[in-house]
C-alpha cells in the first residue's frame, strides 16, 4: 500500500554518529595493526656472540675426541661418549663433523699439521742446515714427543693399518709435507758442503726416524726408561754429519 503522504519518513542516523563509528572502526584497525611483533630471543644475540658459542663447541668437541681416542682408540670410540666428555648433544657433533674419521681428521690437522709445517721451514738466510735440524730436535721433543701430539702420533702408528683412510690423511696432511721439507734440507745440506751422504736424498726418512722411535719408545717405555729424545736426535745429527761428540 503506498505511503501516506502524512506518514513520516525512516530517520536517517545522524551524521555525527556516522562520523562517531568510522572513527572508533579506524581507530580500533589502527591499534591491532600497529603492535610491533615480539622479537625472538635469536634475534637478540649478535651473530659474534652466536659465532664464539659455537666456536667453543667446536673446540670442547675436539678436545673431548681426543681425550676419548688416546683412551679407548680410535675403533673403541663411540660419538656419543664424546658428547658426554664435552657437555653436548651428540646431534651437535654433526653440526660440525660429519662422522668419527672426520673428527679424527681435525684433530690431525689442528695439532700437527701447523707444527710439521714450521719443522720442515728451511733455515733463516745465512742459516746452516744442522742449525736448522737441531732447532728440529728440540722443537720435536719439547713439543710432540711426551705431549698430546705424540699421543695422536702413537695412535696413527697402532690402528692406521686398520683404517687406510686414516693413514692415507695422516699421510698426505704430516708424512708426505714433512719428507719433502727434510728432503729439501738435505739437498741444502749437500750444496752448501755440510752433508757429505748425498744419498740420503734418497731416504729422508733416515733423518727423522729417531723421532719417531723417541715417541713409540716415549708410549711404550718411558715409564721404566725415561728417553731424553732431544740428546738422542743431536747424537743422531753428530752421524749425519760426520762430526763426533765431545760429551
Amino acid at each position: 500500500m503506498a505511503r501516506s503522504k502524512t506518514e513520516p519518513a525512516e530517520a536517517a542516523p545522524p551524521k555525527s554518529a556516522h562520523r562517531r563509528g568510522d572513527k572508533a572502526a579506524r581507530a580500533k584497525g589502527t591499534s591491532s595493526a600497529s603492535k610491533p611483533a615480539l622479537p625472538t630471543s635469536a634475534s637478540t644475540e649478535p651473530p659474534s656472540s652466536r659465532a664464539a658459542r659455537a666456536a667453543e663447541r667446536r673446540q670442547a668437541i675436539i678436545e673431548a675426541a681426543l681425550d676419548e681416542f688416546v683412551a679407548r682408540g680410535f675403533a673403541a670410540t663411540r660419538l656419543d661418549d664424546v658428547a658426554k666428555r664435552a657437555g653436548v648433544a651428540k646431534g651437535t657433533i654433526y653440526l660440525h663433523f660429519t662422522d668419527k674419521e672426520a673428527l679424527f681428521q681435525e684433530l690431525i690437522r689442528t695439532a700437527l699439521v701447523p707444527l710439521i709445517s714450521r719443522l720442515a721451514a728451511p733455515p733463516p738466510a745465512g742459516g746452516s742446515v744442522r742449525a736448522a735440524l737441531e732447532g728440529f730436535a728440540r722443537t720435536f721433543a719439547q713439543e710432540v714427543v711426551a705431549t698430546r701430539r705424540g699421543d695422536i702420533v702413537r695412535l696413527i702408528i697402532a690402528e692406521g693399518a686398520r683404517f687406510p683412510s686414516v693413514a692415507d690423511f695422516y699421510y698426505r696432511e704430516v708424512v708426505g709435507r714433512g719428507i719433502e721439507g727434510m728432503r729439501a734440507l738435505i739437498e741444502l745440506g749437500i750444496r752448501s758442503g755440510e752433508i757429505q751422504q748425498h744419498s740420503l736424498t734418497r731416504f729422508p726418512q733416515l733423518v727423522v726416524a729417531p723421532a719417531i722411535v723417541a715417541v713409540i719408545w716415549q708410549g711404550l717405555f718411558g715409564r721404566h726408561a725415561p728417553l731424553d729424545a732431544t740428546e738422542m736426535l743431536r747424537v743422531h745429527l753428530d752421524l749425519i754429519f760426520g762430526e763426533r761428540s765431545t760429551t
